[in-house]
């Protein structure tokens, strides 16, 4: 919630986690904002929702609601929509609910 809340909400050009800085970046092409950082020994990546896709998330985003997807080695594994958490697929059996939402947050 932290990486989501510093991005969207504050507009922040650098996010701080636990007295680290990470900047955050438009992407090359759509110029949305993205911030990649670590947590607990993997890297993590934050990326706002493009409204010009046909995706449920991209409707969201159309509609002024603040979306934002999280990456784990280049596949999804959540989004905050809103200060919303929700994560995607199966779950990691190693990592317990409360690890993933650090991680987010």
């Amino acid at each position: 919630m932290s990486v989501w809340r510093q991005t969207l909400v504050e507009d922040r050009k650098t996010v701080t986690l636990e007295g680290v800085h990470y900047p955050v970046r438009p992407t090359r092409r759509s110029k949305l904002r993205e911030v990649d950082f670590r947590f607990e020994e993997r890297t993590l990546r934050g990326l706002e929702q493009n409204p010009n896709t046909n995706s449920r998330w991209a409707q969201l985003a159309r509609e002024g609601r603040k979306v934002m997807q999280f990456l784990s080695d280049g596949r999804y594994i959540a989004s905050v929509v809103d200060g919303k958490l929700q994560f995607y697929g199966h779950r990691d059996r190693a990592q317990s609910t409360t690890e993933r939402k650090r991680a987010i947050n």
